[in-house]
């Protein structure tokens, strides 16, 4: 069995989450989600939802065998627990993968990472971005 592991922020759902989550289940047989805790997120705005929320949320999609909150000191606790085959990166994700490979390697956790396609919009007003959709609501709702 192939084990798979995603990770992210999941702030506000979006079709780009699903093509992730779709395309990271589909390089094994079970796939396992970390959900990145407010108080880590700091390399762009800290997210709306709760982290439980979010967690819930990608917990509830099809792809998803299970979905977990990141720690909150060591972002490779749940990967050492979770024991992956493939860690699958999402296409526009901050992470360098050769800095993921060398910091598996020093833990001794064997499983190769990947970096998954990104989505093109299907029509002209789809927003693939959290961010995009907060614009949006602000600029139509505030």
């Amino acid at each position: 069995m192939t084990t798979v592991v995603a990770q992210g922020t999941f702030d506000i759902l979006h079709p780009g989450h699903l093509q992730y989550l779709e395309e990271a289940a589909a390089m094994g047989d079970e796939l396992h989600v970390i959900i990145a805790r407010r108080e880590n997120v700091s390399h762009k705005r800290t997210p709306v939802l709760a982290d439980r929320q979010r967690r819930d949320m990608v917990g509830a999609l099809d792809p998803v065998d299970s979905a977990v909150l990141g720690d909150r000191e060591d972002i490779f606790v749940p990967i050492e627990r979770i024991d992956p085959d493939v860690i699958v990166l999402g296409h526009d994700q901050h992470h360098d993968e050769h800095a993921i490979e060398g910091a598996l390697d020093e833990r001794g956790i064997d499983c190769s990472v990947e970096r998954a396609a990104g989505r093109t919009p299907s029509y002209d007003d789809e927003l693939l971005s959290t961010g995009r959709i907060v614009d949006r609501i602000c600029e139509q709702r505030c």
